[in-house]
């Protein structure tokens, strides 16, 4: 009687493992959704000190499905992108990433923005690049005597 107990519970246990063996990996289908830039690279050349340091990538869902950007992240706090938040941009539609620059820092720079989507490309990386020339003494050095911060300057007494 026990040799038949302990032999059933052994086929019992062996048909559950062979049976957990046999679970195939069910993936969730891919995403249609394809998103394409017109270019990836931006170049501003020489910019002004505290110019317009904004720049529109133009971008077009040329897939099948709708597109979902779920974030933008510039390389730095000095590049903020703008971009449609989860919101579905259907196939053939074209939206815009807008990346601003803070042009108040002087010199060459390169800087990315990292795009997360649910497209095929799920990952997509856009470039702005220039130079930002050097502030000039009236901008460093105001003549009301204030910088931008709104400090006001020591004073002895």
């Amino acid at each position: 009687m026990m040799k038949k107990l302990l032999f059933t519970i052994g086929v019992v246990l062996t048909t559950f493992a062979v049976s957990a063996q046999e679970v195939k990996d069910v993936a969730a289908p891919a995403s249609a959704a394809e998103i394409s830039f017109d270019k990836k690279i931006h170049d501003f050349g020489t910019l002004e000190y505290a110019g317009n340091g904004t720049y529109e990538f133009r971008f077009k869902n040329t897939g099948k499905d709708p597109l979902i950007i779920s974030n933008a992240q510039g390389s730095c706090g000095c590049t903020v992108p703008t971009y449609p938040k989860n919101v579905p941009i259907k196939p053939g539609d074209v939206e815009y990433i807008k990346v601003t620059y803070d042009t108040k820092r002087p010199g060459s720079f390169t800087k990315t923005v990292t795009i997360t989507s649910n497209a095929k490309n799920a990952t997509e990386t856009i470039t702005i690049k220039g130079t930002v020339q050097p502030a000039t003494t009236e901008e460093a050095f105001p003549a009301n005597g204030k910088k931008e911060t709104g400090a006001v300057p020591f004073e002895k007494h």
